[in-house]
């Protein structure tokens, strides 16, 4: 079943009148008909609707049920990543929104290769939410995660510490204990963040400022793994945790 995702002004009452890209996608793309369903997200539901009439430049879809499906998970999960080379952020952007993250900090840290101006940074930030929302759409989730700013180490930082809980995955840490101790705080936070190195890995100072800042450092198993990798796997084990929980 196909999702779209709709402003809150096209919710009229009991229906959704669609324009736009979407509109052109359902009936020239998809090419769906009248009594066609799928899902539409709105404020964070995602309803269960049917296509009623098309007019000339917008489809009107009636609600058949609604909240028809939560796929959100309850804890919030920040992704703190840095900045990495190549096109690798896209694929980060684009798993980690399927598995769950509600939201992306791209961060300039000491070890990361790639240096963006404030130009080119934009440019990337709007090519980054729009993979957000293909990924949102293919794994229908509720919300489209926002990618938000590029930004400084200590600025990133400042963000995390308004959130329950800090996790860094460090390759120098030994043994999964400290991880298992970690993943069960997630039964009482209702927000996370996930400080991911580059290519480069992190600098000391960069570590003993998440230290100071009371977050528990983790290992993600005695391999080292590339930083599209880490930041897979330690997304994964969180939403695993936090499923768990919540069923």
């Amino acid at each position: 079943m196909f999702n779209f995702f709709a402003a809150e002004n096209s919710k009229q009452n009991s229906q959704y009148i669609i324009s736009g890209g979407d509109y052109n996608h359902i009936k020239n793309v998809l090419r769906m008909g009248i009594g066609d369903t799928c899902l539409i997200s709105c404020g964070g539901k995602s309803d269960l609707c049917k296509i009623s009439a098309f007019f000339e430049d917008a489809v009107c879809l009636e609600i058949v049920e609604e909240d028809y499906n939560d796929t959100e998970l309850p804890v919030k999960i920040y992704l703190f990543q840095g900045l990495p080379k190549g096109d690798k952020m896209e694929y980060i952007i684009q798993k980690c929104v399927e598995l769950g993250v509600f939201a992306v900090v791209p961060v300039q840290m000491k070890h990361c290769v790639v240096k963006l101006d404030d130009k080119k940074a934009k440019s990337k930030q709007a090519r980054w939410q729009s993979i957000s929302e293909s990924a949102a759409k293919q794994s229908k989730r509720n919300i489209i995660p926002e990618i938000i700013d590029v930004c400084s180490f200590d600025k990133a930082l400042e963000l995390a510490k308004t959130l329950d809980l800090i996790m860094v995955p460090y390759e120098n840490k030994d043994g999964m204990s400290a991880t298992v101790e970690a993943l069960s705080s997630l039964k009482t936070a209702k927000s996370v963040g996930i400080f991911i190195g580059p290519e480069g890995g992190f600098a000391e100072n960069e570590i003993e400022k998440v230290i100071n800042a009371n977050a528990k450092v983790i290992s993600l198993g005695k391999r080292i793994l590339r930083t599209e990798t880490a930041a897979i796997t330690a997304v994964s084990m969180c939403m695993l945790e936090i499923e768990k929980e919540s069923n």
